[in-house]
């Protein structure tokens, strides 16, 4: 167990999240006397979701670790998160003595098997001697690819065990960066020259492969707008004259999806055309022309089958089409479709100015806006909230804007700012939660107030399962969903008290900006979460549809302004 100590300090491991048990305490013994700081969370899911802030922060390996049995069990919904949104983890178990996992000894149960699908790699230790080795496998497959988690399962006695190893003659293994072939660069180079209307859309792969600058040099070299996808939020500034907003059924703009449906060709890089961004494929492909990149060559074709797939690491195959782009002769006539994209975005956009009472939920996004700065780093999970955040909350920065996107678990967004705030002191880092998704693993609240790491948490609470409330419309129901009890159900700042933490509750809209301001300047103080609770109207629906062309919305919206973008 120091070898493997050892190979999490080379790997850039500083911080790890678990619980200790008596199946992985020699594994502990061996952290004790390292410097790796352990983060001792109150519950495994909770440690896997910090882990996983972490290392999106990072671009490093997350790493959490936890005894036999239910703790291993409980690391699944953290390894399907990590896996689903390409997150390179690293969970170690502890596990009954080898001799003893035939006989259904105490918290011996195969999660190797169990893990299995949802980790790139899930193996049991069997030798002492493999130790260093299998850890160095795991940081190689976390980062290979697509990244993604593994899962490592300790037996005690393999853990008890010795072995050769020198710390001095060992290193990282090397990570393969893929490049694409020249002749598949050239030919999407000709694809996007013969387009009139070329978008290029961002996933989540640009960040990953921190391409964000070579893909703000090729749209700006071609002169082509900018989308993003939600996991992509942060690749491209959203200030950026080329900006082009969001597609998508639920987190989306107006503009963003008119944009996407005019446009003639997508060149799509690091995204996975997931079904809440793509809605109706027969709307969503609509006879225009597809170039899909992505280092995972089994992703191609997987949605559907693009006119162009290109294998590689989004960095090198940006820099190429841009090598390319510049080798060719200047091109012209594309500032009628930019000017165009400006038109769309000035004019089809939602209200966030509201001042009713009770609040709408637009108007905490515009307040978050407003008050945090460019370099804050924003965590949301799942839900109304999401949508909300996804549709009206701005973002300049990569790894600054971190959300659940596929698996969705809720309570995701504590323990993973936790994480944030661990890898980075220095930022402000703000989770933005529903009621319902907060009291799912509030207790990590109480892990943040015992180290004293500080953040803002915005609380949008309409006392409801909202998502599920707005979805179950179609039923001609409202069955299951509703929170509210007693005078305001519970009350999250007498919780969040009851942790040692200061908290504020919000009613009206104009109360908003003080309370950020007390909250993040309290936070810094005490160094410790604060809470803003903030009470929305209880049965507002966010925009969305089915497809890109029908969704329907909710709010009144502005008056349309016309705008002259002809030449």
């Amino acid at each position: 167990m120091e070898a493997v100590v050892a190979v999490l300090e080379s790997e850039g491991v500083d911080t790890v999240f678990g619980i200790p048990g008596a199946a992985i305490l020699p594994l502990y013994a061996a952290l004790r006397t390292s410097s790796v700081r352990h983060i001792t969370v109150r519950h495994e899911e909770g440690g896997t979701h910090a882990a996983d802030g972490w290392a999106r922060v990072t671009g490093n390996v997350g790493v959490c670790v936890g005894t036999s049995g239910p703790a291993g069990t409980n690391m699944i919904t953290g390894l399907y998160t990590a896996m689903a949104d390409s997150i390179p983890l690293i969970c170690v178990t502890g596990q009954a003595v080898t001799s003893k996992l035939h006989q259904e000894a105490f918290q011996a149960v195969d999660i190797v098997a169990i893990a299995r699908p949802v980790t790139k790699w899930a193996v049991q230790l069997k030798e002492p001697a493999q130790a260093p080795w299998v850890f160095r496998e795991a940081f190689r497959i976390a980062r290979s690819g697509r990244p993604g988690p593994v899962l490592i399962d300790l037996p005690i006695d393999v853990q008890r065990g010795t072995c050769l190893y020198d710390r001095e003659l060992d290193a990282p293994l090397a990570v393969e960066m893929p490049r694409p072939l020249p002749r598949a660069v050239r030919a999407a180079v000709d694809l996007l020259q013969s387009a009139e209307r070329p978008l290029i859309l961002a996933g989540g792969g640009v960040i990953t492969a921190d391409a964000c600058e070579e893909l703000r040099e090729l749209a700006e070299h071609l002169g082509i707008p900018v989308q993003v996808t939600l996991m992509g939020k942060g690749a491209f500034p959203e200030d950026h004259p080329l900006f082009a907003g969001m597609a998508g059924i639920q987190t989306q703009t107006r503009w963003g999806n008119a944009a996407f449906l005019e446009s003639d060709l997508v060149l799509a890089v690091g995204a996975r055309f997931g079904d809440r961004h793509t809605g109706d494929l027969d709307v969503y492909r609509g006879g225009r022309r597809f170039i899909h990149v992505d280092i995972e060559p089994t992703q191609l074709g997987r949605v559907f089958e693009p006119d162009l797939g290109i294998v590689g690491h989004a960095r090198p195959v940006l820099s190429g089409l841009l090598a390319e782009a510049r080798a060719r002769p200047p091109e012209r006539g594309r500032e009628r479709w930019a000017r165009r994209v400006v038109e769309l975005r000035a004019t089809l956009t939602r209200r966030d100015d509201f001042d009713d009472v009770p609040i709408k939920p637009p108007r905490v996004f515009r307040e978050i806006n407003a008050f945090f700065g460019r370099d804050t780093t924003f965590v949301t999970a799942i839900g109304l909230y999401q949508i909300w955040s996804g549709q009206f909350q701005t973002t300049y920065l990569p790894r600054r804007y971190l959300v659940c996107g596929q698996a969705g678990p809720l309570g995701w967004e504590v323990p993973a700012a936790m994480g944030v705030k661990c890898a980075h002191p220095e930022r402000q880092v703000v989770a933005v939660v529903g009621d319902y998704s907060f009291q799912f693993l509030m207790e990590e609240v109480a892990v943040a107030a015992q180290y004293r790491i500080p953040f803002v948490i915005v609380m949008v609470n309409n006392e409801y399962l909202g998502l599920i409330r707005q979805a179950e419309l179609p039923y001609e129901m409202n069955y299951a969903v509703d929170l509210h009890y007693g005078e305001g159900g519970i009350d999250h700042v007498k919780a969040m008290e009851a942790f040692g933490c200061p908290a504020r509750r919000v009613e009206v809209p104009g109360d908003l900006r003080d309370a950020l301001a007390w909250a993040s300047a309290e936070s810094e103080r005490e160094r410790l979460p604060v809470l803003v609770e903030v009470m929305v109207e209880r049965e507002a629906n966010a925009a969305m549809g089915s497809s890109l062309d029908a969704i329907r919305e909710f709010e009144p919206l502005p008056e349309l302004v016309a705008v002259d973008w002809s030449d």
